[in-house]
């Protein structure tokens, strides 16, 4: 097992600890945040890439809040789905994921709906860093290994 598998389950530990322990924090945990985490360690994508699927899941999230706020119904759900699909589509953001977050508002109990979009970008952009910084550790203990190896 490799660092940065070790590094995104602990994250995601972490994240869900907080949201259990801290009510304000209570969107930050979405269960579709290990289906990101995969996504993100099991592509070589570059930070663009990356960068652009989680604009993607704050966007639709926000969308689906909206919609969820205007009327929280299957007509609403429908639509979100819809529009959705439409934007993964129109900007190519390749990431199935992306429609789970969408649906988040229409199944979370929280008070606080209108931090779904909030908790999505500061989980996705905390996944992004942690995965950016095991890669660096990565990258310098592979660096500090070859080094050693032509020494000898």
């Amino acid at each position: 097992m490799n660092l940065k598998t070790i590094v995104i389950c602990l994250y995601v530990g972490l994240i869900y600890w907080l949201s259990l322990h801290f009510s304000f924090l209570d969107t930050l945990f979405f269960p579709t945040l290990g289906a990101f985490s995969f996504l993100f360690l099991s592509r070589s994508s570059t930070i663009s890439e990356v960068g652009k699927v989680t604009f993607g899941a704050v966007v639709s999230s926000g969308v689906g809040t909206l919609l969820y706020y205007i009327y929280p119904s299957t007509i609403s759900l429908f639509i979100n789905v819809i529009i959705t699909i439409w934007l993964i589509n129109k900007f190519k953001w390749n990431a199935p994921p992306i429609v789970a977050v969408a649906l988040i508002p229409f199944f979370s109990h929280s008070a606080h709906h209108w931090a779904i979009p909030l908790s999505v970008c500061a989980a996705l952009l905390g996944l992004m860093l942690v995965l950016y910084i095991a890669g660096l550790v990565e990258s310098r203990r592979a660096t500090a290994y070859e080094s050693k190896s032509t020494a000898a």
